[in-house]
């Protein structure tokens, strides 16, 4: 079972008709039915889709597409059956939580038309409730992110108000997991400080919306993808909490390897950056065989100070 955030609607404009009705749903701006499509894996999914969605937003970046790609994708195969579901409900600071009921289906005429059926639990979830990490991850304007890694939190915010069907997971949350995701929104919250954003800044959309934060890809999500400052280059960032290891750089390169093919423009450099508590010989070795990748550690300092009482 996996847990996604899903907006209904810019701004959540149809989230009042989506928990009413028992639906989640995404547009396109084409009116393109997805059902002849999903038989096929990904890569033939989002080149029968991707032309389509050129011609109706002509102005828009290629990386701008391969997301539209991405969540058309996600709503039509990816969800599946008893995944659950975190949608703010349209009242400041408040989410729903739904579990998936049935398959992919086409809505003519209907806002959000690529839809799946839901039921949703009869709880709020607070925004204020969550963890630093989990309103940061729920909070952006993607359409759809993976939250998997925050189940067990989501589950015990829910209490005993989960959808039908869903029962609590015995599951103890993954205190690594937080931890990498602490680190992640400290470098995006003081991105323009750092080292890095002295030569890149975090990508965003055509609207000038960050989406570069936990950027959602095929094999997927990037941590932080960043432009350089002329436009010249994509960086993409992978963040380890502790050691990283040669794994790490084939992850770095799958990611990268992405990003060239569905996101840079002709002519863009494509980088790869893993920042991590420290590595090791084998990191060392494959990084040996893999210029276009750099690694940085990074320190965590942590300070005690004396404001009463006796002095220890």
């Amino acid at each position: 079972m996996n847990y996604w955030k899903v907006m209904l609607g810019q701004g959540s404009k149809f989230a009042a008709q989506a928990l009413q009705e028992g639906f989640i749903g995404v547009d396109d701006g084409v009116g393109l039915d997805l059902s002849p499509h999903l038989q096929v894996g990904e890569p033939e999914f989002r080149a029968a889709v991707r032309d389509r969605l050129q011609v109706a937003n002509p102005g828009a970046s290629k990386g701008t597409i391969s997301q539209y790609a991405t969540t058309l994708w996600r709503i039509a195969q990816n969800i599946q059956v008893d995944d659950l579901i975190l949608s703010p409900s349209g009242d400041k600071g408040q989410l729903r939580l739904g579990r998936v009921l049935g398959g992919y289906h086409y809505a003519a005429g209907e806002p959000l038309p690529h839809r799946r059926k839901v039921e949703w639990g009869p709880t709020v979830i607070w925004r204020k409730d969550m963890s630093l990490p989990l309103q940061n991850s729920s909070g952006g304007i993607t359409t759809i992110i993976d939250l998997t890694g925050y189940g067990p939190e989501i589950l015990s915010l829910a209490g005993t108000g989960l959808p039908a069907g869903v029962s609590a997971s015995p599951t103890a949350a993954d205190p690594g997991f937080q931890m990498e995701k602490e680190l992640e929104n400290f470098l995006v919250t003081n991105w323009a400080s750092t080292e890095l954003g002295a030569q890149y800044d975090l990508y965003r959309d055509q609207d000038g919306d960050v989406i570069g934060q936990q950027y959602q890809t095929a094999t997927g999500p990037i941590d932080i993808l960043a432009v350089k400052k002329d436009g010249t280059e994509l960086l993409v960032v992978e963040l380890k909490r502790g050691a990283a290891t040669d794994r790490t750089v084939g992850q770095v390169q799958r990611y990268m390897g992405y990003i060239k093919q569905e996101v840079a423009e002709p002519g863009q450099k494509v980088r790869g950056l893993i920042i991590a508590l420290e590595d090791d010989v084998k990191l060392q070795y494959a990084l040996a065989v893999a210029p276009d990748i750099s690694f940085y550690t990074y320190r965590v300092s942590f300070n005690l100070n004396h404001t009463g009482g006796l002095t220890l």
